[in-house]
């Protein structure tokens, strides 16, 4: 059996308890009212792992075959008991979020310190049932998470802005693996009042899709956190004729529209006080929405800072204090407003001293995505004695398929500097640079590594894992579906940043050289996808929708493949003929066209319209360019 986090403290025991159809689910008398829809997602589970349901009634029974309730005296009695039996000592004996699960001859009995903890016990349940059925092993568990703070930055500016129901099942899956923090990434995707020329040609979030979404989080005890871009990251905003002025570079708007340049230039004029009261009206608009005590700021790559119009400033203070400056001014004016300022590691890192200069309610996301990325960011940090987070990526962007290797090797070692360096959290990190074209639910595997690894220390291996996550999030009986969609982003030449850089005038044509592997990706490619096909009989009928998305994925990168060839023999009078002929190019155009159609249902079946115009415009580009004689 397998349970994802892994709990802290788990003895099996001879003997079973078979749920009876005719028993019921009692809430205890001290249970809150919150409980009650903790015993419905129990409910649920039931229905759908039992094939019957067991009503709720609170107080006893004589039928109970579940027992819920709460309780202060979980640590300083049940876990150390249950530590001192196993021959372990708990980490952290008065976490408000532990829990304990009995299973014994008699019943299921779930007691949780608090909301959370029951509620982390009812996911652990609803676990077990689905493996287990209406046998239940017995068995004794007390939990508690090794780090506080097990949260998701989810990027909804650059390509994709979620419906409303799929933010909800991301916030669903969230607290079945026991996360407790979401954070949305917003640059121009909410509806700022007076704004409407950043935002009107997107499908932004609006004030009440906050609300709704932020009830929802903490009907599952999660903290929605307020993140609004404030001094790097306002690509769309600094090209309007409205706050073009505030960028600085000069000109920076004249320049049309690319996915490479959005990432490199972004960056706020902080020598005019303008930028600041802009920010202002933003943070006070958009931080009541939110029940949070933090906000985060963002103050990520400014890279362009002190190389335009504050460049007499820099000259005069340095770059380091230009940045230091604004940022204190930030993080003062968010104090000043009773929440605690967060922002990103990257640049303070380069001087860790600085840390002291602000306010000390600050804290420090700490982001590295590298699958070898060192501790030295976490080091630095803790040296100073900030409070920080440290932050993975599941590796999602810029491509069709999330490198989940990569995202694996990246998400185990952040989250073991977390702990080496005692930091307050860890948050996994999912962007959509170039135009978020992966489907959101490429990222589930990373997302639950952080949220099993930053709960236990305990890290499995990359199959281990995986074969969990197949069996548990995906009912997989062959325990294979992870594993088999995580050899797909290895088997690509011609990629979608590629394809991007060369339509805007950033890359040269590819080579031969550069393509030469594109035989063997195009049939390893194939080979998945026979594979994925013959995995619809492993995975429950439930579940089987994931596998439609992956084969979109990999009809895309086939067909980029192939765009790839015949670009290179076009531009260069080289290569593959057929690639090279007319007619094969306009049959290769009208693939791409209907692959594209597909993937617009896709899209929509998950997100908003949003950006789906900008990837539009790059496989219409291609489309036309393959038909020109």
């Amino acid at each position: 059996m397998y349970l994802i986090p892994k709990p802290q403290i788990w003895n099996r025991m001879e003997g079973e308890f078979i749920i009876p159809y005719d028993a019921v689910i009692v809430l205890d008398a001290a249970c809150s009212p919150e409980s009650y829809d903790y015993a419905l997602l129990l409910q649920k589970e039931m229905q759908d792992s039992l094939g019957f349901v067991l009503p709720v009634t609170r107080g006893s029974s004589c039928h109970a075959a579940v027992t819920l309730s709460l309780s202060k005296q979980i640590q300083s009695a049940d876990m150390e008991k249950a530590c001192a039996k196993a021959g372990q000592k708990p980490e952290h004996a008065d976490s408000r979020e532990s829990y304990s699960l009995e299973v014994n001859a008699e019943g299921i009995f779930l007691t949780g310190e608090g909301n959370a903890g029951l509620l982390y016990g009812v996911q652990t349940l609803r676990q077990i049932l689905r493996q287990a059925g209406a046998c239940v092993p017995c068995m004794s568990i007390c939990d508690e998470p090794a780090i506080p703070v097990r949260g998701l930055y989810y990027d909804v500016t650059r390509g994709r802005i979620p419906t409303m129901e799929y933010l909800k099942k991301l916030v669903d899956r969230m607290a079945f693996y026991k996360m407790n923090q979401l954070q949305l990434y917003i640059e121009h995707s909410y509806r700022f009042e007076g704004m409407s020329e950043v935002w009107r040609d997107d499908t932004p979030l609006t004030a009440q899709d906050i609300l709704e979404l932020g009830a929802y989080c903490r009907k599952y005890c999660i903290d929605l956190v307020p993140s609004v871009s404030c001094f790097g990251h306002l690509y769309k905003v600094l090209r309007t004729k409205e706050y073009g002025h505030l960028c600085e570079l000069e000109g920076a708007g004249q320049q049309p529209f690319g996915f490479a340049d959005r990432m490199a230039h972004h960056t706020l004029d902080v020598s005019n006080p303008e930028s600041f009261e802009f920010v202002r009206r933003m943070i006070e608009e958009y931080m009541p929405l939110f029940e949070s005590e933090y906000f985060n700021i963002g103050a990520d790559e400014t890279f362009d800072l002190g190389k335009g119009k504050s460049s007499k400033l820099a000259e005069q203070a340095g770059i380091r204090q230009l940045y230091v400056d604004y940022v204190k001014r930030l993080c003062r004016f968010v104090v000043s407003r009773g929440k605690r300022p967060m922002m990103w590691g990257d640049i303070i890192c380069g001087f860790p001293d600085a840390v002291r200069e602000l306010p000390k309610e600050t804290v420090f996301l700490n982001w590295g995505y590298a699958p070898d990325q060192s501790d030295e960011s976490a080091r630095k940090l803790a040296g100073v004695g900030a409070v920080q987070y440290c932050c993975p990526g599941v590796c999602g962007w810029n491509t069709f398929v999330n490198q989940i290797e990569d995202s694996y090797e990246n998400i185990r070692r952040m989250c073991t500097y977390a702990v080496k360096y005692g930091a307050a959290g860890v948050l996994t990190t999912d962007w959509g640079d170039y135009g978020h074209v992966n489907h959101p639910e490429f990222g589930t595997a990373g997302m639950i590594y952080g949220a099993a690894f930053s709960w236990n220390s305990d890290i499995p291996s990359f199959d281990e894992i995986n074969r969990q996550i197949s069996k548990i999030e995906f009912l997989d009986d062959s325990e294979q579906f992870v594993q088999l969609t995580a050899q797909i982003s290895r088997h690509w030449v011609f990629t979608w940043s590629d394809a991007v850089q060369f339509m805007e005038g950033k890359r040269p044509a590819p080579t031969e050289e550069e393509l030469k592997g594109t035989d063997e990706a195009l049939n390893e490619l194939g080979k998945i996808r026979d594979s994925l096909y013959r995995q619809t009989v492993f995975l429950s009928h439930g579940r089987r929708d994931a596998i439609r998305p992956y084969l979109t994925a990999i009809q895309g990168m086939e067909l980029l493949q192939r765009v790839g060839r015949a670009v290179c023999a076009r531009e260069s009078g080289t290569g593959n003929a057929d690639a090279a002929d007319a007619k094969g190019a306009r049959v290769l155009a009208g693939e791409l066209e209907e692959w594209f159609d597909h993937y617009k249902a896709l899209w929509r079946s998950v997100s908003r319209e949003s950006e789906l115009y900008r990837i539009q415009n790059v496989i219409f580009w291609y489309a036309d360019r393959l038909r020109k004689e």
